[in-house]
């Protein structure tokens, strides 16, 4: 029982874990768009964008599951699968805003390209983390902490005060 206590993190208040979902998260998203733009250069933008969310995605839920959300572990498939839910949302979030831009202004520089992606980002950041927290990996620090509770034994004695119903008095009760 120990070994299963001694495992479990507590989980982080919101303000210390936005400011790690903002460090990891926000170094990630940095690190992501100098690489969808070098990689636009030589791809069609949107493709370069899907390509750098997926891995940025797969990165950004392991850190958050072992450092931003104090899950103690390895991100599970199904904290991948959500994840990538809300990145999808945020990939749409930066495409429109991409797009917008590029109607709006003819030929952008990088720069602006730069500071509309990152706002972009941010934006869908501020959700994410709002998703991440309270649907992601609120479920497994439940779980977990429902399953220690569980293993704690609990010595009860229990005395039989009555007979067994009989078979008839037990059909009818179901």
């Amino acid at each position: 029982m120990e070994t299963v206590e001694s495992t479990q993190q507590a989980a982080p208040g919101a303000l210390a874990a936005f400011a790690r979902f903002v460090i990891c998260g926000g170094g990630v998203g940095l690190a992501s768009s100098f690489a969808v733009a070098s990689l636009g250069s030589w791809i069609p933008w949107v493709l370069a964008n899907a390509l750098i969310t997926v891995g940025s995605t797969l990165l950004s839920t392991e850190l958050h599951a072992r450092f931003t959300f104090g899950a103690g572990g390895r991100a599970t498939w199904r904290q991948h699968a959500q994840s990538a839910g809300s990145a999808a949302a945020a990939y749409a979030v930066t495409c429109m805003a991409m797009l917008l831009l590029q109607q709006l202004v003819a030929t952008p520089g990088a720069v602006l390209e730069q500071v509309v992606y990152l706002s972009a980002s941010a934006l869908a950041g501020v959700a994410r983390f709002a998703v991440l927290r309270l649907v992601v990996f609120a479920r497994n620090r439940s779980q977990a902490t429902a399953t220690i509770r569980t293993t704690i034994p609990v010595h009860a004695t229990a005395s039989r005060t009555s007979a067994p119903a009989g078979h008839a008095a037990l059909c009818r009760a179901a």
